[in-house]
């Protein structure tokens, strides 16, 4: 997996910064930004930092709800979900790729859920993307 691009505590992400460091792969962020505002409405955006080797992530929240993390790397990014065994359900019948249907089920289980995390490099990834985030809000 790609390194968070963020690792500077003094430093927070700005839209420019992440313009710059997303680069070839903002287009794709703004995409499920958008999708997000139009289909469910604007989520919240929290930027924290969680470490030297995290570094910043901003959590997207919906109406209070936990729908991801979202972690900017050189070129590509990584969204991170949870997922309760509804969910994990539902993503089983949904038609993603068997490597995210394997990951997700295989993950270990917490209180939360199984994690899930995805590396947005190409238009595919952004397309299971949306689909995670309407199962994340179904379920």
């Amino acid at each position: 997996m790609a390194t968070n691009v963020f690792l500077d505590k003094s430093s927070r992400p700005d839209e420019r910064a992440l313009e710059e460091a997303l680069g070839s792969a903002y287009p794709r962020w703004a995409e499920i930004r958008s999708h997000l505002g139009a289909e469910y409405g604007q989520p919240v955006e929290e930027w924290k930092f969680y470490g030297q080797k995290s570094g910043w992530t901003m959590k997207s929240l919906l109406k209070k709800r936990n729908l991801f993390f979202f972690a900017p790397c050189q070129d590509c990014f990584r969204i991170s979900f949870v997922f309760g065994d509804r969910a994990v359900a539902m993503i089983e019948k949904n038609g993603l790729p068997d490597a995210l249907i394997e990951e997700v089920k295989n993950a270990k289980k917490y209180a939360e859920g199984r994690g899930l995390r995805i590396e947005v490099k190409t238009k595919h990834d952004v397309e299971h993307v949306k689909r995670l985030i309407a199962i994340k809000v179904a379920g």
